[in-house]
């Protein structure tokens, strides 16, 4: 580049040059990249559309839809089946051949209800619903009002286009083979349940009582209150919990944990001002989510915590939720003391433990 006395700027032959070569790259694209745009991809655009058998024979169509919602009815019947065959093999008897019985002819209701909502969807999209293709363009989150009402349009074209509105009765057996596909989970569950019980009962109530002493997981040692220091904690079962033919069940329900704090870092309400006996505190172990175990506990800040879905507890102020998806806090087991100096507990539980469903039964 030059300047001549009247302050004018011409190019040189060498800047030209250079203009001219950004200009080649600027077409060509990035040399660093080694992409040239000329050799960019073409769209090929779409394929011709081959029709179906079921597109051009009236008759290949009206099978295709038979097929299908016999399908429908089939997964229906695997349904009853599943429930019949639960009732028809009763496991109550604990022998191993009524066991596989029951798990076999279950299995295959199950099988038959699942496979049929399966293959008869496929089979209606693959055979009887408009199989030309589209495209769709991406749009900004929140579309023009022209566009919103596109997409109402799109959606009754769908409607259309798959049958569902028209085809009744491939419409009524889908329907229907959808509700009765989780009938047989909700029989099977219901059967975890004791058969001539009130669950909702059961689950109300421990094999916590007044003057049953607290005792070490897993090995039933009664606990002094002198053997709880501050920032200590103990896994309890109740005495006698060990020699429960339903331990397991017993423990599920009953699990506590035991700390100590100091006196004064405990937040009472006045029904509670006896259910601490000198700074120990007992909360149940079963997390009100979803039933996990509450495991941690962190001395410092006197807060127990769910590793499963991260629920934390305050000790401080009767296991209060401060962080996670539980609903409620921990029940807390009211205790005190014996002649020997042991810790046993005042009553029972005073609400469900577990998951806050059993909160509506309390």
């Amino acid at each position: 580049m030059a300047q001549d006395d009247s302050g004018s700027v011409e190019l040189t032959e060498t800047s030209s040059t250079a203009v001219e070569h950004a200009v080649e790259a600027e077409r060509l694209g990035d040399p660093g990249t080694a992409i040239i745009l000329e050799d960019a991809p073409v769209n090929p655009g779409f394929p011709t559309h081959r029709p179906r058998l079921t597109d051009t024979h009236p008759e290949q169509s009206r099978r295709a839809e038979r097929t299908i919602f016999t399908l429908f009815y089939l997964s229906i019947a695997g349904s009853v089946w599943a429930i019949a065959a639960y009732l028809a093999f009763p496991i109550e008897s604990g022998d191993m051949g009524d066991i596989r019985l029951s798990t076999l002819f279950i299995g295959l209701g199950m099988v038959l209800a699942l496979l049929g909502i399966g293959i008869g969807a496929v089979h209606w999209g693959k055979q009887l619903m408009v199989d030309h293709e589209g495209i769709d363009i991406r749009h900004p989150v929140r579309g023009t009002d022209d566009t919103r009402e596109r997409a109402i349009e799109i959606f009754e074209e769908a409607n259309e286009e798959s049958g569902f509105g028209r085809r009744t009765l491939i419409r009524n057996s889908l329907i229907g083979a959808l509700i009765a596909f989780p009938l047989p989970a909700v029989v099977l569950f219901r059967g975890l349940a004791p058969q001539n019980q009130d669950p909702v009962k059961d689950l109300k109530h421990t094999m916590w009582a007044k003057g049953v002493r607290l005792t070490k997981d897993p090995t039933g040692i009664p606990i002094k209150a002198s053997d709880v220091t501050i920032g200590s904690v103990f896994h309890v079962i109740p005495e006698g919990l060990n020699d429960k033919e339903d331990m397991l069940n017993q423990k599920a329900m009953a699990a506590v944990l035991l700390m100590r704090l100091k006196p004064e870092e405990l937040h009472v309400s006045p029904e509670r001002k006896d259910w601490n006996y000198h700074g120990i505190v007992a909360y149940s172990k079963i997390c009100t989510h979803v039933g996990c175990p509450v495991a941690l506990y962190e001395q410092q800040t006197h807060h127990l915590l769910c590793p499963c879905h991260q629920s934390q507890f305050d000790i401080t102020h009767e296991a209060r939720v401060i962080f996670g998806p539980a609903g409620r806090p921990l029940p807390q087991l009211p205790i005190t003391v014996d002649d020997e100096g042991y810790l046993v507990a005042r009553s029972d539980f005073h609400e469900p433990v577990g998951p806050s469903f059993w909160e509506r039964n309390s």
